[in-house]
């Protein structure tokens, strides 16, 4: 059977012919690229990526097939996946399905056999713009794709109702604000001893006071974290009463409830290879990250924050420190299932933050 030929027609008029794998249909999404050469599980069944149009550099994607385990979420929020080359037979013990079989399953429209190298570069120089994968790039509405907006991320991906994941060795008693959590984020804590109430991101700061947890912790999302005004009004309500961890969209959305500035990034930090560098002991990290905003540096001071971590490419915030009430934030993910791993320590401030090892 010959493969489908579909095409990638970016904002700036640029079209790229590939052929169809996955889901079939018409997509329209904001495309932008992701560097991990592994962990392509995790990219996918990220909450964060919600309305966008994800591309792979690495040329080969697919080659450990799908594992439902290694799932960061239940399901894939992504409106569409391409990649160089996807790999029909993958060897793996613990492979449940193929990535083809996967995309089919969850509706989502894949391209491959495209030059991804190519489409990375216009990125990199024009920045991150949106793009309609189609059939026929006879028929396309450019009007339309230049006025295609993310919105309502965060509601579309939280969850609606209240749920609980114990720890074994039970220490601590953690809420988790789920903005677009990642799985791996409450099992970090699990480990720690904690157990975790997450909770839906519209949640009232009365009603998670009245919890009365040992610490808050603000997680993950997708899209323009300014978006979410009724959530930052509620975390000025929550800082200070209870030590608050905060990671990338929580990081972005805790800042702003103090009154720092967020900005829009070029093309946005994706990948599995970000430096991150600690400022107050002089060492870098590799850090794994997913965001295309960033806290404006020169606004965390009037914002009560401290920065602790930049990034060593851009100098760009990649963490805050508010030492006067109980809270901090990183940017990049230290919980990154699929590595690397150089930043987990950071779940043990918070845990020292809560009274240490009980």
């Amino acid at each position: 059977m010959e493969d489908k030929k579909v095409y990638i027609c970016l904002a700036d008029g640029s079209i790229f012919e590939g052929k169809s794998f996955g889901a079939s249909g018409e997509v329209l999404g904001e495309l932008v690229f992701t560097t991990g050469m592994c962990g392509y599980i995790e990219t996918l069944t990220d909450p964060s990526y919600y309305g966008q149009i994800v591309m792979q550099t690495f040329p080969l994607i697919g080659n450990y097939g799908f594992i439902d385990e290694d799932a960061e979420s239940p399901s894939s929020a992504v409106s569409a996946y391409i990649v160089r080359e996807y790999c029909e037979n993958p060897s793996n013990f613990r492979c449940g399905e193929t990535l083809d079989e996967y995309l089919k399953k969850n509706n989502i429209v894949g391209v491959f056999d495209v030059d991804t190298r190519e489409i990375t570069k216009i990125i990199r120089e024009s920045g991150v713009m949106n793009a309609l994968i189609t059939s026929d790039p006879s028929k396309i509405d450019y009007d339309k794709i230049d006025s295609y907006l993310i919105k309502d991320a965060v509601k579309s991906v939280s969850i609606t109702k209240p749920s609980m994941s114990p720890s074994s060795e039970h220490k601590y008693n953690v809420v988790l604000i789920d903005y677009g959590t990642k799985s791996n984020i409450i099992r970090e804590l699990n480990n720690r001893g904690c157990n975790v109430a997450v909770v839906p991101y519209n949640t009232k700061a009365e009603d998670i006071l009245n919890l009365n947890p040992d610490g808050i912790m603000l997680s993950n999302g997708p899209g323009n974290p300014e978006e979410n005004i009724d959530a930052i009004n509620e975390l000025k309500k929550l800082i200070g009463k209870k030590p608050i961890f905060a990671i990338c969209l929580g990081h972005q959305l805790l800042a702003l409830s103090q009154g720092a500035k967020t900005t829009k990034l070029k093309y946005g930090h994706r990948g599995v290879n970000q430096p991150v560098k600690n400022l107050e002991t002089g060492r870098t990290f590799i850090s794994s990250q997913n965001h295309g905003y960033a806290v404006v540096n020169d606004t965390v001071e009037k914002a009560g924050g401290t920065i602790s971590y930049v990034n060593a490419n851009d100098n760009t915030c990649e963490g805050i420190d508010y030492k006067d009430k109980m809270a901090f934030s990183v940017q990049f993910h230290p919980e990154a299932c699929s590595g690397p791993h150089d930043t987990r320590f950071i779940f043990d401030k918070f845990i020292d933050m809560m009274g240490g090892n009980k």
